[in-house]
């Protein structure tokens, strides 16, 4: 009998960690999954031999700026009060996207001179001519118009794109074969993002609600281009992003796949690099539904340095 409790026991343990049953959410375990950094991705690579660096004269460069500039580390700390998180993932955030993707300035001055010298400018989110509200009006949008809100009307608006417009023609148009951020939200150039999070427009879209709810910052408009792109390169403003779309992803991954990721900075590191949480979150949990042990999210390249660094970091605070 005793041996019969302690199998079934055993049993039990071992089926714990399974999204779909469990209780609560499995915690991610800390640290990397990959011993060894995954490849960083060849544009990247280009883009710092181009500025005559490297990934380490870039990570130090932004450590420095955290570690000296007490007015923005103070922001830090007091905007992931707000959003519930442990600052460690804004930081991991910021790092990630100065290590290599831009440069990091010498300081928080620096950011807001830099946001200020685009007030004014007159842009707008379009495509050949169509601006996207107008794109969006089109039919196969209607799907979208009961979401309730910006996070699943964005989100939904993205997907419909991939599944009819992307790399298609439609109507006797053709639409390229790229994000629906590159083609309609970055009228300067592809690839193209912002200020100290380097948030991309049409997240800052996706999370204006939540981001209205919690920092009282007023609700975006695809229609008012320059409102967005004040509010993602003003570091008053665009910090309140980088928090909420991590605290996005790690409700996603709760709520989706049944994992607990805010213990692991370099993997809400790799989703804010990656974007799409709910996509990912769902083909995870899609992987654990037959597993017999539990398939973890790993980091990419990019979480893979913040989750190495992690002590270094953890240190600034």
């Amino acid at each position: 009998m005793r041996r019969i409790l302690i199998t079934l026991l055993l049993a039990v343990v071992s089926l714990s960690w399974i999204p779909a049953y469990a209780e609560a959410a499995s915690t991610v375990p800390p640290g990397n999954r990959n011993a060894e950094q995954p490849p960083v991705p060849g544009a990247s690579v280009r883009r710092t031999r181009g500025t005559n660096s490297t990934f380490d004269r870039k990570y130090q460069k932004v450590r420095e700026l955290l570690a000296t500039d007490t007015k923005l580390m103070s922001k830090i700390k007091s905007t992931a009060r707000a959003y519930g998180i442990d600052p460690i993932h804004i930081i991991g955030a910021l790092v990630g996207e100065h290590t290599y993707n831009v440069d990091a300035y010498d300081g928080l001055q620096s950011y807001y001179v830099k946001a200020a010298s685009y007030a004014g400018e007159s842009f707008r989110f379009a495509y050949n001519g169509e601006n996207v509200d107008d794109f969006v009006a089109r039919p196969q949008f209607d799907a979208c118009k009961s979401k309730q809100d910006s996070y699943s009307l964005w989100t939904c608006r993205e997907d419909v794109w991939e599944d009819d417009f992307r790399g298609k023609a439609v109507g006797g148009k053709s639409y390229p074969d790229n994000r629906f951020s590159a083609v309609f939200f970055q009228p300067f150039y592809a690839g193209q993002t912002f200020g100290l999070g380097q948030v991309n427009p049409l997240t800052a879209l996706e999370l204006s609600d939540l981001v209205s709810r919690i920092s009282g910052i007023p609700k975006l408009d695809e229609k008012n281009a320059g409102g967005v792109y004040k509010a993602i390169m003003d570091p008053d403003l665009s910090l309140a992003f980088v928090a909420a779309s991590i605290r996005k992803s790690i409700d996603d991954y709760r709520s989706i796949a049944g994992m607990d990721i805010s213990g692991n900075p370099g993997v809400t590191a790799t989703l804010y690099n990656l974007g799409n949480t709910r996509k990912r979150a769902a083909a995870l949990a899609a992987k654990n539904r037959g597993a017999s042990q539990p398939v973890w999210p790993e980091e990419n390249y990019y979480g893979w340095l913040i989750n190495d660094k992690l002590s270094d970091l953890k240190s600034l605070l």
